[in-house]
């Protein structure tokens, strides 16, 4: 069904013709190059995290943001960034903090582990039956829209991770994060696959629903 291949899983936002994974380049233009150096570059500053990036990216108007490839919304968030981070006049400051070609190695192949310490029980077991939050936020957030309101089925618990809501405010905590698994059919109406979805959800986007 048509629907069920639009884009980010919403009617009327026509269908996506993907490339071939094997057939498409990794970059499509040398600007796009660049563009993703020219962010990764900036991010070894170590003024934000990967969740205030992708925030910065989703605060362009909403047309700006669909009208955008790829990589446009890459640089209307770090424009965005760069902004707030009051980061456009450069000082000795930030060019001591610029790593060479070995540190930026060191950095790439580090990343930025995501798993935290337990503080409390996870509250889901897999087997559970939860249901989705519907969650009105002006926020980030990683639950995505084709999957709240949902009824799934817990797959599996990954531990305690940073929960992307709060690091996108800059506030690092942890919450429990699972695989949970959904129907083709509950995601997009009968006439789509009944293929199983298993989509990462950190715990407060998840209601209990087993008796």
């Amino acid at each position: 069904m048509k629907g069920a291949h639009d884009l980010g899983g919403r009617y009327g936002l026509g269908a996506i013709n993907a490339e071939p994974e094997a057939e498409e380049p990794v970059f499509h233009a040398e600007w796009e190059r660049r563009a993703f150096a020219l962010t990764l570059a900036l991010g070894m500053l170590g003024r934000w995290n990967i969740d205030e990036a992708r925030y910065a990216r989703e605060r362009q108007h909403p047309v700006s943001y669909l009208e955008n490839s790829y990589y446009e919304n890459w640089l209307a968030g770090l424009d965005n960034l760069l902004t707030e981070k009051e980061l456009l006049a450069i000082s000795s400051d930030l060019l001591d903090r610029i790593p060479d070609a070995e540190d930026a190695k060191k950095i790439l192949f580090s990343g930025g582990p995501t798993l935290m310490d337990d503080v409390a029980s996870p509250r889901f077991v897999a087997g559970d039956k939860v249901r989705v939050k519907k969650i009105q936020t002006l926020g980030h957030t990683r639950a995505p829209g084709y999957v709240q309101g949902v009824i799934g089925t817990i797959a599996e618990h990954y531990g305690t991770h940073v929960f992307p809501d709060a690091n996108a405010q800059g506030q690092r905590r942890g919450e429990h994060l699972y695989s949970v698994a959904f129907s083709g059919c509950e995601l997009w109406g009968e006439e789509a696959e009944a293929n199983e979805v298993l989509v990462d959800l950190w715990e407060p986007y998840l209601e209990d629903l087993t008796p």
